[in-house]
């Protein structure tokens, strides 16, 4: 793991609840930065290689996980596991304090974060719901990219702690402002990669030496995180790493769904949705999200 340099805050205790790839490096930032933390994992086993590896302690139930806990965090797939994670006889609610804070980094709906908002209300908790944007790369070198929706003084909690793994913590607005901020994001990420998929196979296409013409077109206005990071691997048809295309349908699902209630027209995502499936069909859905350039090869081939 690469070294980052912690600011000073009192160390607090914080539960963890999720250690995929996301979850696991981000509760290791926690720990690093002094503070007392609890891991929760569905499998076992992760948790207890956490806890071997960073010198912090896993419990069996998100509940026991979260109990004295000042802080929970949490990281899993979707609503569904979410809600497993926060509700019932075994989940966190059940366990925490009162005025403790739960912060949901799970991309997720508005729909679930306002549910589990009003729920911790019912328990005498907070909720923050706080989706982050990075990837793996991020959560490894603790700069991650976070939006958060919910109270403003809960925020003014929370984000010292959250920091250990940020490099910006931001409040965007009520509860749910965090999820649609990273539907915004996602949105905006599924264009342009469509967009690079298209350029960069059409100067294939015609013979350039696409690597050449990345480098010299990224020096101007069409450069952008994906040109820089993503282009030369199109180029060479790499695909097996980063951010996968299961994800990606899943969350422009969640785009589509708050864009049927609010109304707002998303007529190139649903298309690019469609794109993934297509990739999908390729046995590409756990390929980078980068692989809709697969489809417009596989059509010129």
């Amino acid at each position: 793991m690469n070294q980052r340099t912690y600011d000073a805050i009192a160390p607090t205790r914080v539960a963890f609840l999720g250690l995929g790839v996301m979850g696991y490096p981000m509760a290791g930032h926690l720990k690093r930065a002094g503070h007392d933390v609890t891991v929760y994992n569905r499998t076992a086993s992760k948790a207890d290689q956490w806890a071997a590896e960073y010198g912090g302690r896993s419990a069996p139930t998100p509940r026991q996980a979260a109990h004295d806990a000042d802080f929970v965090f949490a990281c899993v797939g979707n609503d569904d596991d979410l809600r497993s994670v926060v509700l019932g006889e075994h989940g966190a609610f059940a366990g925490m304090k009162a005025g403790a804070v739960f912060v949901d980094h799970t991309t997720a709906s508005a729909e679930v974060a306002r549910e589990l908002d009003q729920a911790a209300r019912h328990h005498g908790l907070h909720f923050l719901d706080a989706p982050v944007s990075g990837g793996q790369a991020g959560a490894v070198n603790g700069q991650l990219t976070v939006m958060v929706g919910g109270e403003p003084a809960v925020f003014e909690r929370a984000q010292p702690v959250g920091m250990a793994f940020s490099r910006a913590f931001t409040l965007i607005g009520p509860s749910g402002s965090g999820q649609i901020a990273k539907m915004v994001n996602q949105i905006c990420i599924a264009g342009l990669l469509q967009g690079l998929s298209e350029g960069v196979n059409f100067g294939l296409t015609a013979g350039l030496d696409m690597k050449l013409v990345l480098e010299v077109i990224g020096k101007g206005a069409a450069q952008s995180w994906q040109m820089d990071n993503r282009g030369k691997t199109m180029v060479e048809n790499r695909f097996d790493f980063g951010f996968a295309v299961d994800w990606m349908r899943k969350d422009l699902g969640l785009c589509l769904d708050e864009a049927r209630r609010n109304g707002a027209a998303l007529p190139a995502t649903a298309l690019i949705d469609q794109f993934y499936g297509d990739v999908q069909r390729m046995d590409g859905g756990r390929n980078d999200t980068s692989s809709l350039i697969r489809r417009l090869r596989k059509a010129d081939a």
